[in-house]
């Protein structure tokens, strides 16, 4: 008689995930606190503040203090390198605006955001604004390079 076996699955991404990460969330990264600017900063300014913390983004809030968008420094830099950005130019001039289609759906990532959930989120995303559950307030910046040290520390 023979017998009948299934076919062994490899392991699932979360699987794998969650070998690696072993149930961590996005606290246990310990990023440094984010810091925003308003669309009317200079971006001397922006580069300054950027620099001074090692941020290579900065989350760009309107009047109400909602994310409108980000501004990626190396590129800013670059821009007043080349002489093509005025050092009292505003950031929201080279600030990239967040897609807020309704085909494109907001995911939240909060503090509790499992790292696998975060790595996922990462793999179409430079990076991800850390926000309250309540979307009132940027926490943090989460980048690959930041699951890479968790990983690294951890062992």
């Amino acid at each position: 008689m023979a017998s009948s076996s299934t076919p062994q699955q490899p392991p699932s991404f979360t699987s794998f995930c969650g070998d690696k990460y072993r149930g961590a969330v996005v606290e246990d990264l310990q990023l440094p606190p984010a810091f925003a600017l308003p669309t009317t900063e200079a971006i001397s300014r922006a580069i300054e503040l950027a620099y001074e913390r090692d941020f290579s983004y900065i989350p760009v809030l309107g009047k109400n203090r909602r994310p409108l968008g980000y501004v990626d420094v190396g590129e800013l830099k670059a821009k007043w390198e080349a002489r093509q950005a005025n050092p009292d130019d505003k950031v929201s001039k080279y600030m990239t605006k967040f897609n807020r289609a309704a085909s494109e759906p907001y995911t939240l990532i909060t503090p509790d955001t499992p790292l696998e959930e975060l790595e996922k989120f990462l793999e179409k995303n430079t990076f991800a604004l850390v926000t309250d559950g309540g979307r009132k307030f940027v926490l943090g910046v989460a980048t690959s390079q930041d699951l890479e040290n968790f990983v690294s520390r951890r062992g």
